[in-house]
């Protein structure tokens, strides 16, 4: 694993770098779901920067769960750490404490406000938000912690993980910036990288695997074991609500992406089941990192925060690759050697735009009316206006598109973005965008936005 560790350049580097060169840090909770990455980026980060590193893992090292038993003085939680373990050095103004796995030692988190007053020492927490009741956690360390919410590698990260260099990432952003058409070269080279990106998703095991194999060999494997893996931490970690309801919806994710409005529905996880029985279910795969939930918008007007029926949504992965590895063997085969999406190309699109999405920060809105006449499938912002995103799995009609902006009575849409297997352009009402450029949108709108 260790080429892994200096293969896979993340975001998080900076991020890390940034929060120790500031002189008022405060310790750090790292927040992911598991398997993306957290742990390895934590251990980089001290490699790079500390010369003293001090790492305890609360699932693995047990020993260590009783370290705040006798209270939570820094001198005395460093005098229970060197009891367990003398050969570890706490060197102040030069050391970082890393807190693995969270979740298993709760107590961890009311430390964090002596770490923090004392000074001498630079903590970092993580944990699985699967396993991590963060209202406790919260309650224990207000005002005495940063968060920092890590996701899997974002389409960005891929093609580092490639081999691509910033200056050419910073051209894939002169080409949107200036709406200029990329060649042919460019546009399939850059497309055959998204499908890759789409079809493995973005989990750094899976994602090493591929650059270094250069094939798919054992990389659907590996996606089946994350999937089995969050399965079980259902089981292990969802305490006071019922574990079998909520695996019942995880595992139905692809059922309602493969209807025609991809609407979550209570019926279609269960016979004769009703929406009180699964109260929190959905919200507990949402805080898990598992899932994204897009909400349906009451009206398609600003604010976005303040306009939806939270009963009204849709599921998508927060990992496509793992929505891909969830669908049956024969739409493997197909997807991999024929690069042939079938029936769910529609919802493949969506899920992947939607986590990228995500990863530039968005929350996710869409907007369909009660006739089913006008439907959108996300909507962000620029600075003054709505902004609606279409995603399109061909390059079909956009009859919503125009009737949103062209309709008077939508006052605060003034242009639009379409997504879909076409080059860039602008026809005065809407922007047209390659797939792979929507991991740059949130800068596009932006720049747009200054330029207006």
């Amino acid at each position: 694993m260790d080429k892994e560790k200096n293969l896979l350049k993340r975001k998080i580097d900076a991020f890390l770098v940034e929060w120790k060169n500031n002189p008022e840090h405060m310790p750090l909770i790292v927040k992911g779901a598991r398997q993306i990455g957290k742990t390895e980026s934590i251990r980089a980060f001290a490699r790079n920067n500390y010369t003293n590193f001090v790492e305890i893992n609360f699932i693995l090292q047990k020993q260590y769960l009783d370290i705040f038993d006798d209270g939570f003085e820094v001198d005395t939680i460093l005098k229970n750490i060197s009891f367990k373990n003398p050969s570890l050095e706490f060197v102040p103004g030069n050391t970082l404490i890393f807190f693995d796995e969270l979740q298993a030692c709760i107590n961890c988190a009311t430390s964090l406000k002596s770490f923090h007053a004392d000074g001498r020492f630079d903590v970092i927490c993580s944990g699985s938000m699967m396993g991590i009741n963060y209202n406790e956690i919260e309650s224990n360390s207000v005002g005495n912690k940063e968060d920092y919410e890590m996701y899997s590698m974002d389409f960005e990260e891929f093609l580092w993980a490639k081999g691509y260099k910033p200056e050419q990432i910073e051209d894939l952003y002169q080409h949107m910036l200036t709406l200029t058409p990329f060649s042919h070269v460019e546009y399939d080279v850059m497309l055959d990288n998204f499908r890759e990106y789409m079809t493995l998703g973005g989990m750094p095991a899976i994602v090493y695997s591929f650059v270094t194999k250069k094939n798919y060999s054992g990389t659907l494997k590996l996606q089946k074991q994350i999937l089995l893996d969050y399965e079980e931490d259902i089981t292990k970690y969802a305490s006071g609500l019922d574990q079998g309801k909520i695996l019942n919806i995880y595992r139905r994710i692809p059922v309602f992406l493969g209807k025609d409005n991809k609407k979550f529905q209570i019926s279609k996880v269960e016979k004769s089941a009703r929406s009180r029985e699964y109260i929190g279910t959905v919200e507990w795969l949402d805080n898990a990192a598992i899932i994204n939930v897009c909400y349906c918008m009451q009206y398609p007007e600003l604010p976005l925060n303040g306009n939806y029926n939270p009963n009204n949504f849709k599921i998508y992965y927060r990992d496509t690759g793992l929505l891909i590895a969830s669908l049956d063997e024969e739409a493997q085969d197909d997807l991999r050697n024929n690069k042939n999406f079938n029936t769910y190309k529609g919802a493949i699109y969506e899920n992947i735009i939607g986590d990228m999405l995500v990863k530039q920060g968005y929350s996710l809105f869409f907007y369909r009316n009660d006739k089913g006449t006008l439907e959108m499938d996300f909507f962000v912002r620029d600075a003054d206006s709505l902004v609606p995103v279409e995603v399109k799995a061909s390059d079909n009609a956009t009859l919503s598109l125009n009737s949103l902006i062209d309709d008077n009575s939508y006052k605060e849409i003034k242009y639009g973005i379409k997504f879909c297997n076409k080059n860039i352009g602008f026809n005065g009402k809407f922007y047209t965008f390659p797939y792979f450029l929507a991991f740059l949108l949130k800068r596009f709108l932006k720049d747009l936005s200054r330029r207006k």
